[in-house]
Formats: C-alpha cells, structure tokens, sequence
C-alpha cells in the first residue's frame, strides 16, 4: 500500500535572507565590514559563479526585478564534492523559493528527490535532472512538473555546505531526532555545536529518519538556517574571507552580480516572511526503484499556490485530461501517464528532444552530462 507523505508548512519570523542562496547573504554582510573591500571581493567571487541557463527564461526577468514583481529562484543541493564523491551528481535538495516584495514573504516549495518525472521520454526521479543535462535540465524538469516560471537557478553542492559551516566556525542546531550517522552522533532535543563535517553528515542521513527525505529536508533547512545566523554576526574580514572561498568553489549561479545587488536592496523584505510547502506524492515501486508519484490534483494544487504568489493566472496546462491516469502501476515497466512530459504542448515550456537511459539511482554515478 502506497504511504502519503504531509507536507511540512513551518512559518518562520526570522528576519534571515537565505531563499536566494549563498551569494545574497555575502552582500548583507559586505555593508558591515570594510564595505568597499567585501563588495569588490564579493563582485570577484560573483562573477566567477555565474554560468548562464542553457534553459531560456520563461519571462522577462530584466522587467520582473525592475518592477519589483514577484519571482522565482530555483535553489538545488547537490551531492558532488562531499564524502569523496567525484562525480556531476544528484540535486538531493531542490526548492523553488517564491518572493514577492510587496507582501514582504519568501514562499519555498520543496520538491521531494524521489518525485518521478519523465525526461526525454524516458521515467526518471527529478534529482536525476541534473545529472543528465545539469541545472538547465533541472529547471526543464520543474517547470513541466509544476507549470510555473523559474527565473533564476542556485546550486551548492555539499562538500560546499562543509566549507561554510566550517568558515562560519560551526553551528549549534536542536535535533528533533536521536541518531548516529557518519560524523553526526546527535540526541533529540539537545543543542548540539557541529563541525562542518558533522553538519554534512546530519544533513545527509534519511534512512533512519521516519519522515525520509521530507525529514532530510528539513535538516538541511535547519543547518542553512544556522550558517545564515552565524554569518550575519561576522565582524572578522579573515572570517568574512574564508566565507567568499568556499562559496566561490561551490556555487553557481545565472544570477549576475547586478541582479544580486537588485535583489538586496528590492526584494530584502521577502524575507520578513518565511512560509513552506512540500509537493506530496504517493510512495510506488517502478521498475524496481522506489518513486514518490505526485498526481495530477497535487501538481496542480502545489501549481496555483506559487502562481498566486506571483500574481499568476491558475494554471491552464495541468489539467485531468491532459493525462489518463493521476498515478503510476506498481512494478510496471510502462511509463506513467501522470508523468511530467518533456513535451511543450503538455508544460507550456520548451524541452530537449534527445533519449537519454535511467539514471542509476543507488548510485551517484549517471549518463555523461551538459554543463547549466
């Protein structure tokens, strides 16, 4: 029998800017310390991270930021870089971070790794998008899954979440759970400080967790959001420093230093107030791996709440008909119909056209891939 996961919908009134990622949260600190010097350090590490979306923005985002309109960043954690890991890698973590200015809240749309979609015709889980065509797939993949416009794509891979928490001089976080795994060895309710190698580890472990990846999600909330209250106490331009190095090995991003700098001074007030949501999917078994199925009244509903926070029309494209079925057969080898289509009739949203094999998940190795 299929399990359906709830959505987590934690609110948060911290006054924290961490929905667009690494790169914004340096300029908030850049105004503190030493201004001009961060600000050109900060210019540095910001131009070597920009690699632009082979992916053509749905929108004009020019126009978007200067009427200050709501937007989309598309927020993906990966797993290259950590635990000896070589390869291009999985995007474990992906969140669609809504922000909207004038209602000053960041609304942050989890998307479960496991959630199956349909690549070039072929079934695959999402956090494989990455692997076969890098964050251009990713955004591909989000916006046929959920009919909504990304502007702007971040990744950190998670050897770089070692470094800031390191940089940072580690983090204090409360498990909500007790449990060993790797460097991490945590109890329930105790306020513990972690290095970032046990920040790695505390971020990473699911299988003991009775939530799964929703769990692992939250966790990695937990840890960024902690990085984010350390680093804005940084007074110490060597600590600063070390911040700007990790964050320039680990990210990349199609925002341009200008955009970021926009996104300071227009957007700052998104962050008054933090909502979550998760996409829900229904646990089933397809050709031996194991998927989490959103149906069609999921996509749909998860669809209208990020269109109406940027003043969007309800989506037109995710309809019933426009699939036969919601849900996917147990231990089938036919493709779901409720699979997101790489098609542009079905998303609203150009795709590539090539076939591509079903990334191997049990390990983190995948077909050869594309750059952004």
């Amino acid at each position: 029998m299929s399990e359906k996961h709830m959505k987590s919908a934690k609110k948060s009134h911290k006054k924290i800017w961490w929905s667009i990622g690494i790169v914004a949260l340096i300029l908030l600190i850049a105004g503190g310390v030493k201004a001009y010097t961060m600000y050109t350090s900060a210019q540095k590490v910001a131009n070597q991270a920009y690699q632009k979306s082979k992916t053509p923005t749905a929108r004009n985002v020019s126009k978007v930021i200067k009427n200050k309109d709501p937007l989309n960043v598309l927020i993906l954690g990966t797993d290259t870089g950590a635990l000896g890991r070589k390869t291009k890698g999985l995007s474990d973590t992906m969140i669609v971070a809504s922000l909207n200015a004038q209602k000053e809240t960041t609304y942050m749309t989890s998307i479960p790794r496991d959630t199956e979609v349909s690549i070039n015709n072929t079934t695959q889980k999402i956090n494989a998008a990455y692997t076969i065509g890098g964050a251009s797939q990713s955004i591909k993949s989000v916006q046929n899954l959920l009919d909504v416009p990304i502007d702007f794509y971040i990744v950190m891979n998670m050897g770089g979440l070692k470094e800031l928490v390191n940089s940072v001089g580690g983090v204090d976080v409360t498990p909500t759970l007790t449990f060993k795994y790797g460097s991490a060895n945590v109890k329930k309710g105790v306020k513990t400080h972690l290095t970032g190698k046990e920040a790695l580890s505390y971020s990473r472990m699911r299988y003991d967790d009775p939530d799964g990846d929703y769990g692992r999600q939250k966790r990695q909330r937990q840890v960024i959001l902690a990085v984010v209250r350390k680093a804005l106490t940084i007074s110490s331009v060597t600590r600063f420093q070390s911040i700007l190095n990790s964050v320039q090995k680990n990210m990349k991003t199609n925002l341009t230093f200008n955009d970021m700098l926009a996104l300071r001074f227009s957007y700052k007030n998104a962050s008054h107030h933090i909502k979550s949501n998760t996409l829900e999917g229904e646990s089933e078994t397809i050709d031996g791996l194991s998927y989490q199925v959103a149906s069609m009244t999921e996509r749909r509903k998860i669809s209208n709440k990020i269109r109406k926070e940027l003043g969007l029309a309800n989506t037109t494209k995710l309809t019933d008909s426009s699939s036969s079925s919601d849900t996917t057969t147990s231990s089938t080898t036919t493709q779901s119909s409720s699979s997101t289509t790489a098609s542009s009739t079905s998303s609203g949203y150009s795709n590539a056209s090539s076939s591509t094999n079903t990334v191997n998940q049990n390990s983190n190795t995948g077909s050869p891939t594309t750059g952004p």
